[in-house]
């Protein structure tokens, strides 16, 4: 028997559109690596990537189906710009998936 797992989450970016990392770094620091968060303020709207990446690591928890802090997960882009689950903590094969629709962000992952 194959034992894998699928976890889904969406967000709406607007959320992290009303608390701008400028003025709320702290809720940022806590909930995304330095890693994530540089990689997110390069681009003119960030919070489409920070959706998009709390998405991913709430289907990851989903997924795992155990809790796990939000700064235990690392989302990182392989040389496609693919999204990369990491977790040190973790031995599963994590594959993941992430869309971008106006003000919906919604990340899938596939763990087996």
């Amino acid at each position: 028997m194959v034992n894998f797992s699928i976890g889904i989450d969406i967000v709406d970016v607007e959320r992290f559109r009303k608390i701008p990392f400028t003025s709320n770094d702290t809720f940022y620091k806590k909930n995304f690596t330095s890693l994530e968060i540089d990689y997110c303020l390069k681009f003119k709207d960030p919070y489409v990537r920070f959706a998009g990446k709390f998405a991913l690591k709430e289907a990851t928890i989903k997924a795992l189906k155990k809790k796990i802090a939000f700064s235990e997960i690392e989302i990182d882009h392989g040389e496609n710009d693919e999204p990369i689950v990491k977790i040190d903590s973790e031995k599963s094969f994590i594959h993941a998936s992430l869309s971008h629709e106006k003000n919906i962000a919604v990340g899938v992952v596939f763990l087996y």
